[in-house]
């Protein structure tokens, strides 16, 4: 499994990398790094450790042992490959953008995913920044939903890598033209389309849960177009810890155990 870990690793730079260097050429606002990106690289940097370590394979691992037991859906099937890998991916897109929308409503996982919301500012460490449990949780239901699957390792590789890409994409500190913007969010989710998801205005953080396919926000009927004080002017971050607190690597793990103020 070396050669997936290191693959993945090399798509990961490449999109931070880029993306990190768009924000440089033509941020969409100030920049805000420092100890908040210290803050969140830590984060993730912890995250992958504690994957590893309590799920060594992890889902493409997953994959490969349930394609060598015959176990799930689509072992069983005998579709065509690329068909199986096409409907895996929308299925695996979907899972998320549904987990997505429970961790905003169901209070303790709130706790959890509070965490990526406290950020301050918006760029592509903001993808990067999650609780370790949050992800721990989310790795251990991917595995399962591999399992039901019995998705093809190919499949499950290229929806990690693109869906860690499109978290940096969605997170960065950029604006897209216009009509470009329009264009593109049509299918996959974009800065703009994402911003207002983390507006601190209840009514536009609770929208706009995709990660790469736009197309689920629109049908279930959570769909914000343009946040209320326009792409410039929302205001990003959790109302209660607006106050630099959240660029805090400690106090960021301690935040789920917090008491709300």
């Amino acid at each position: 499994m070396d050669w997936e870990l290191g693959l993945r690793l090399g798509a990961f730079c490449v999109a931070f990398g880029g993306m990190a260097f768009a924000e440089a050429r033509a941020p969409l606002r100030a920049a805000l790094r420092g100890r908040r990106w210290m803050t969140n690289l830590g984060l993730v940097a912890l995250d992958s450790l504690l994957v590893r370590l309590v799920f060594p394979a992890a889902a493409v691992g997953a994959a490969l042992h349930a394609g060598a037991l015959g176990f799930g859906l689509f072992n069983t099937l005998g579709w065509p490959f690329w068909l199986e890998c096409l409907l895996a991916f929308i299925i695996l897109d979907f899972a998320i953008w549904a987990q997505h929308v429970a961790v905003h409503h169901i209070p303790l996982l709130w706790r959890l995913h509070q965490v990526h919301h406290a950020d301050e500012a918006m760029d592509v460490t903001t993808g990067l920044r999650f609780h370790p449990l949050e992800i721990l949780l989310s790795m251990a239901l991917k595995i399962g939903l591999v399992y039901l699957l019995g998705a093809a390792a190919l499949a499950v590789l290229l929806f990690e890598i693109a869906l860690n890409a499109a978290a940096i994409w969605s997170h960065a500190n950029i604006t897209l033209p216009r009509r470009a913007d329009r264009l593109l969010r049509l299918v996959i989710v974009t800065p703009d389309m994402h911003r207002s998801h983390h507006s601190i205005e209840r009514s536009e953080h609770d929208t706009n849960f995709g990660f790469f396919l736009s197309v689920w926000d629109r049908l279930f009927k959570v769909w914000t177009e343009q946040p209320g004080k326009g792409q410039g002017g929302v205001e990003i971050g959790l109302k209660p810890w607006r106050d630099g607190r959240s660029a805090g690597f400690l106090w960021s793990i301690a935040l789920p155990f917090r008491r709300r103020p």
